[in-house]
């Protein structure tokens, strides 16, 4: 058995105990009550010198709260490391003030998170102007693994995308097709996106016609309302596709937006388990692993 504890958050029991067997460490439920009031009560079990905690930070206002609860009740009970799994990583898209007034997000998160823990795992984090994870938590140790292996992975098992081409809905998603492409073969596109508001997106496509006849993945590292992947789509349809399917790292949309899409003509939609979601079919559990074996 290993030197570490893994504490799972409910509704995570089935990727934490996947998670706590690949690492031969003992795993145990974190126990949350909500007061008639709202207020929390953590309750962690026995902890080693080393904590891992396992929580995505989807959704997350209420989350925090819960997260540093759980954080300061494990150094309580004798915790001297304390390790952050979270697949998803909240609040990293307002790098900046954009008006004034605004806070920056980004920056009070990672103060925040840097006062309780050690060191902090996550996948592919939604980064613009800042290029790595250490300079939003200079003070811990802070890993951005990619989840492009594991997608390439799912490509790879399956014979009918041999003549697949792969699609990214913006340039941002550059940085995962290009992965995705060197480990399978495929060849990919990029669309360009203008956006003006949540829902409120333009996209173009110049080599849409390459899509003809063939079949169409849009790789993404977020879906979200999925307004971006089904004008994607409506482009690639149009220009002949056989059919459009969608992998994402993070599937952050809602059961109507998941319909809309599904309308839209995307046959398929897949995501990591770095959210919980029913479209997930993409275990990281393997990945995250790799990253902890220094903890054990």
């Amino acid at each position: 058995m290993s030197n570490c504890t893994l504490h799972i958050f409910p509704g995570y029991e089935q990727p934490g105990f996947a998670l706590a067997k690949l690492l031969d460490c003992d795993g145990s439920a974190v126990a949350l009550h909500t007061f008639p009031d709202g207020e929390s009560r953590i309750r962690v079990g026995a902890t080693n010198k080393t904590a891992l905690v396992y929580f995505s930070l989807d959704r997350p206002n209420d989350k925090l709260v819960n997260l540093i609860f759980t954080a300061q009740a494990l150094r309580d009970m004798g915790a001297k490391r304390v390790v952050l799994i979270c697949p998803y990583l909240c609040y990293m898209r307002q790098d900046k003030a954009f008006h004034s007034g605004e806070a920056v997000s980004q920056h009070v998160i990672g103060a925040l998170l840097s006062q309780f823990f050690d060191r902090i795992i996550t996948v592919d984090p939604h980064l613009h102007r800042v290029s790595s994870l250490g300079d939003i938590f200079p003070t811990i140790e802070a890993d951005s693994l990619s989840a492009t292996g594991p997608i390439a992975e799912a490509i790879e098992g399956e014979t009918a995308f041999d003549d697949a081409l792969l699609v990214g809905p913006d340039s941002e998603s550059e940085q995962w097709l290009a992965a995705v492409s060197e480990r399978t073969g495929l060849d990919y596109t990029i669309a360009t996106k203008k956006r003006s508001g949540d829902r409120d997106v333009v996209v173009t496509l110049a080599n849409a016609r390459r899509a003809h006849g063939r079949l169409a993945i849009i790789v993404d590292d977020i879906v979200s309302s999925g307004t971006t992947i089904r004008r994607c789509a409506s482009l690639l349809l149009e220009a002949g596709a056989r059919r459009v399917e969608v992998i994402a790292v993070h599937a952050l949309c809602s059961d109507d937006d998941q319909n809309l899409m599904t309308v839209s003509g995307i046959s398929r939609l897949r995501s990591s388990n770095s959210v919980l979601h029913a479209t997930n079919s993409i275990d990281l559990a393997p990945l995250l692993a790799e990253a902890l074996k220094r903890e054990l």
